[in-house]
C-alpha cells in the first residue's frame, strides 16, 4: 500500500534498536517516515514519544504511526489515551493485519524485547499493507470512539 503522508515512527530506549531496523526496512520499501525518537538506547520515557508519534497522526502529519517500548504494551496504554488514536500491541502477522482491517488502527506497538527485528517488519509490512473493510466495522468503531472521555 503507498501513503501520501510519511509513517511516524518513536521508541524510547527499550525499542530504539527495533525502530532503527523498521525504519530501514521501510526505506527498502520506499515507505517515507517521520523519525520522533528516541536517539539512542539512553533511558528515556516512553510517553513522551508515544506522544510525539501520536500527535503526528492527529495533526495529520503523518499517515500511521510505529511505536516501540521494551513490550510495546506501555506504548499502547499511552496512545490508546490520546484522541482518536486506535493503537495496537502485535506481536504476530494475523493481529497486524486485522486491526487495521476491521478496526482501522493508526498505531501499532511492538516490543524491541519481545520480537526480533526479522517479524518484527513482517507485522509492520501486514499492518501497513491491510486495507480497512468498512461496512458493519465501521459501526463498531464509532461505537468504540463513543466510549472515548467516558
Amino acid at each position: 500500500m503507498q501513503f501520501d503522508k510519511p509513517i511516524a515512527l518513536a521508541a524510547d530506549h527499550g525499542g530504539y534498536e527495533l525502530k532503527e531496523a523498521i525504519k530501514a526496512h521501510l526505506t527498502e520499501r520506499g515507505i517515507a517516515w517521520e523519525d520522533l525518537g528516541t536517539d539512542s538506547t539512553a533511558s528515556v520515557d516512553y510517553p513522551d514519544f508515544a506522544a510525539a508519534g501520536c500527535k503526528a497522526v492527529q495533526e495529520g502529519r503523518c499517515a500511521l504511526a510505529i511505536l516501540c517500548c521494551g513490550t510495546g504494551v506501555g506504548m499502547s496504554m499511552c496512545a490508546n489515551k490520546m484522541q482518536g488514536i486506535r493503537a495496537c500491541c502485535c506481536s504476530d502477522t494475523f493481529s497486524a493485519e486485522f486491526t487495521r482491517r476491521h478496526n482501522d488502527a493508526n498505531a501499532l506497538c511492538l516490543g524491541g524485547r519481545v520480537v526480533g527485528a526479522g517479524l518484527a517488519c513482517q507485522i509492520v509490512d501486514a499492518f501497513l499493507d491491510a486495507p480497512f473493510e468498512g461496512g458493519r466495522h465501521q459501526t463498531r468503531i464509532d461505537k468504540m470512539m463513543a466510549l472515548q472521555g467516558r
